[in-house]
């Protein structure tokens, strides 16, 4: 896989700020997020969405909606999770998610989820998440593949094919390696 890069394993706790200890997926505080309901402009630009109708969204479609309680539960109950990092106002986000149904769709045994980062900021602050959309899959509750952009149908079709090939003991082991090696150099200066 041309594109893949080895991330590293998901962090499984992480510190919301503010909280001081928030663990994903955990016995984390479940604070509403106050998000505005905005009507679509003259131009049908979407605003942004109260979260009763992302709920609504997520129910209609074959993907699950990960936030900062759900995450770590969701990694750790499945074997193969891809995560869409996405947000409402984005176009090539909304270009993306027709194709992100279409595969989840055709691969049922697989989980599809989506982070809306205007809603969970802090999920992606843990994952770096610099430009969305960003595809990342998990697997093994390991990061096997992370990568902005929207991804045309064959690609993304292409790059489930190649991570449902990955040996992970492989990628483990590989991973091993690389922390040893880190470790053996000492601390960066």
């Amino acid at each position: 896989m041309g594109t893949r890069r080895v991330a590293g394993r998901v962090p499984r706790w992480w510190v919301a700020p503010g909280d001081g200890a928030t663990p994903v997926g955990g016995a984390a505080r479940n604070i509403p997020v106050p998000v505005a309901v905005v009507p679509s402009g003259a131009d049908g630009t979407p605003g942004r969405t109260s979260p009763e109708t992302r709920k609504q969204a997520a129910d209609m479609s074959r993907t699950v909606e990960l936030t900062k309680e759900n995450f770590d539960q969701t990694v750790t109950d499945n074997e193969f999770v891809l995560i869409d990092f996405w947000a409402a106002w984005c176009g090539p986000c909304r270009q993306f998610a027709p194709v992100y149904e279409q595969a989840a769709e055709a691969n049922p045994d697989l989980v599809f989820a989506k982070v809306d980062t205007e809603a969970q900021p802090e999920l992606a602050q843990a994952f770096g998440i610099q430009s969305i959309p960003t595809l990342m899959i998990v697997r093994d509750q390991v990061a096997v593949f992370s990568q902005p952009g929207a991804l045309p149908q064959a690609v993304l079709d292409d790059v489930i094919g190649q991570a449902r090939g990955l040996d992970m003991d492989e990628v483990r082991a590989s991973i091993a390696a690389e922390e040893k090696q880190t470790e053996a150099s000492g601390p960066n200066v």
